[in-house]
């Protein structure tokens, strides 16, 4: 198969206006979305589309047939519909094509294979600061990435790593041979999306994902203008996808999904207490744009902000 798991290190770091670090371990899964029937017949513990230890279902993932919150207006000079404005439909797979091939039209997405790095629902529960999309085409090449970023208030945005994005790895010798993946995809782009109390949304997004091989190494940094404000990593090596090391890792990191939502509000509440300046998310709900299923603050905020435009003359 070419799902596996990886068990990782997830590392964040603070540098302005407080250092703060902290670090802790987790696992995730690394799913050919093509493999889900066959994964759901030989795993006890893993489920597609019904309950189970772990449960995979294709509605958790990038709703693009849902209303996106301030969407952002078409080019005037083109009559085409923006990427993330068309309705895209079917499972998972066919939407992360739709969606691709509407952000990079010269893509050839033919018998295109998409894997997902994520952490599927454990006991019911799902959170996922971030999974990660990576799509080879029909020889096995990297020809794009997505990231898909979810806040605590369980809004979602997507942000394309398009074909321009592509990076080869350096080395001496052959990807393997050098323990890289062969392929990396960086982009920086503004984030217009409420990820932390303690980050504006205004600040920039700076992705670096290499495809997963023998390691999984991913990279997101905040920028402030030219000053990087905060990182985080997440690295780790592969293991094969068992029964047995499925069961191994449940036993070593229970509850995961709570544990990370834990370790969130645990820090968040440890630069509260150092007095870093915290950005509430119904201030800013202009800026928090082409995201799915907003939050009822910011769904407010914005009707409030209408209403509250003069009417124009008649």
């Amino acid at each position: 198969m070419n799902s596996c798991l990886y068990e990782c290190s997830v590392m964040h770091a603070r540098f302005s206006p407080r250092p703060h670090r902290f670090l802790y371990r987790i696992f995730l899964f690394a799913i050919d979305l093509d493999e889900l029937p066959l994964l759901h017949r030989n795993l006890a513990l893993f489920s597609f589309g019904r309950r189970n230890l772990y449960c995979f279902r294709d509605g958790d993932y990038l709703p693009t047939g849902e209303p996106l919150h301030h969407a952002p207006l078409p080019p005037a000079t083109s009559d085409a519909p923006l990427p993330h404005q068309a309705p895209e439909t079917g499972n998972l797979k066919a939407r992360v094509l739709a969606h691709l091939a509407a952000s990079s039209p010269t893509l050839d997405l033919t018998d295109a294979r998409v894997v997902l790095v994520t952490l599927p629902r454990v006991f019911g529960y799902l959170f996922n600061p971030v999974s990660f999309y990576f799509c080879y085409d029909r020889t096995g090449t990297p020809i794009a990435a997505l990231s898909e970023v979810t806040n605590t208030f369980k809004e979602m945005k997507p942000y394309v790593l398009g074909p321009e994005c592509r990076r080869q790895a350096k080395g001496n010798g052959t990807p393997e041979e050098n323990n890289l993946s062969p392929v990396s995809f960086t982009l920086r782009t503004p984030k217009h999306f409420y990820v932390s109390p303690f980050s504006d949304v205004d600040v920039a997004f700076d992705f670096a994902l290499r495809t997963p091989g023998k390691n999984l190494s991913v990279q997101i940094d905040d920028y402030v203008g030219t000053e990087r404000t905060l990182t985080s990593t997440l690295a780790g090596p592969r293991s094969e996808l068992t029964g047995a090391r499925l069961a191994w890792f449940t036993l070593k990191y229970p509850a995961l999904t709570l544990r990370i939502i834990a370790l969130i509000h645990l820090h968040a509440a440890l630069l509260w207490c150092k007095r870093v300046p915290w950005f509430a998310k119904s201030a800013r709900s202009a800026d928090q744009r082409a995201l799915y299923r907003p939050h009822s603050s910011i769904v407010r905020s914005a009707t409030t902000l209408s209403s509250a435009q003069p009417s124009e003359a008649l």
